[in-house]
């Protein structure tokens, strides 16, 4: 084990937000935040990236005090500490239509994100009110999307029927991608007209092409100045792999699927037993003294 911890220089983590740096009841640990500030300490950058918008990011940020650019959206919209605007990349206005149309012949419910705002048709439809209490904002009820789709950011459909949010993302992948961007151990080869994953397994995620965590870590590294190699991601969800894919150093957590884990380089434990830190303190900064539980939960996915 010793000898597979990772040795290469590493001058940024990423991470996702939900199932990765917080907690199911969506907290920071004290252990995790003194896992940043150890980073901080051995010089290391940190930022964070998510589906969520930049106001439901509000509440980590502060807390944390990051100094980073923040990639919201899955990188549809990067915006500096102070949350004003870097660059967003929209979806066109005739695939958000054709989007939307595809999601609710599926029979799920349909969010959209246009700037900074967040639209539903049902004010307590499925995970609206936790969806409220994650991002600390209230939704704008509407009966119609229409006049609205010109500066879309994100479309998320919305469905405690797994199968349904699955075969959605994959109807979406295949008719609006000649190239599936997000499904695991694919790569862009060009002529994307959307990124769509899950992000949760009853969100599916639908965004502009650009506006991917493989795009994510690549944007930071070039605005940054950090080359690709020495970038650590970590993460739980399929819409994870491509920032894995893209990056020197990649943690799956341990409430991570067997698909995502298998596409990161080392597995940490859940978000529930500290993960996050774990996976700092061990795989980064090589602490092996600082983990209280068996080493055999730390391990490498080869």
């Amino acid at each position: 084990m010793s000898q597979t911890i990772q040795s290469s220089k590493i001058s940024l983590l990423l991470a996702d937000v939900d199932g990765t740096l917080v907690t199911k009841e969506k907290i920071l640990t004290d252990r995790t935040r003194a896992a940043i500030h150890k980073l901080w300490d051995a010089g290391i950058r940190f930022t964070i990236t998510s589906g969520r918008p930049p106001l439901g990011m509000k509440t980590i940020t502060d807390e944390l005090k990051l100094t980073e650019l923040i990639a919201a959206f899955n990188g549809g919209l990067f915006v500096y500490p102070d949350f004003s605007t870097l660059e967003e990349n929209v979806l066109p206005t005739t695939i958000a239509q054709d989007v939307i149309k595809m999601i609710a012949d599926h029979h799920l419910d349909v969010w959209i994100y246009r700037g900074k705002d967040w639209f539903v048709h049902e004010r307590h439809g499925p995970h609206v009110d936790r969806e409220e209490w994650t991002v600390k904002f209230s939704p704008t009820v509407v009966s119609s999307f229409d006049g609205l789709l010109d500066n879309v950011i994100k479309i998320v459909g919305v469905s405690d029927d797994l199968d349904a949010v699955a075969h959605c993302e994959t109807d979406v992948q295949q008719t609006f991608s000649p190239h599936v961007h997000c499904r695991a151990g694919a790569s862009s080869g060009g002529g994307e007209q959307v990124s769509a994953a899950r992000s949760q397994p009853y969100y599916l995620d639908v965004t502009h092409p650009q506006a991917n965590k493989g795009a994510v870590v690549d944007r930071l590294s070039h605005l940054l100045g950090i080359p690709r190699q020495e970038i650590a991601t970590i993460g739980d969800m399929l819409n994870d792999v491509p920032m894995f894919e893209r990056s020197g150093l990649s943690i799956a957590m341990g409430n991570a699927s067997a698909e995502v884990q298998q596409q990161a380089q080392y597995v940490t434990t859940s978000y529930e037993e500290e993960g996050f830190a774990n996976a700092v303190e061990w795989f980064i900064l090589g602490d092996r003294t600082a983990t209280e539980i068996p080493k055999s939960r730390l391990r490498p996915t080869v």
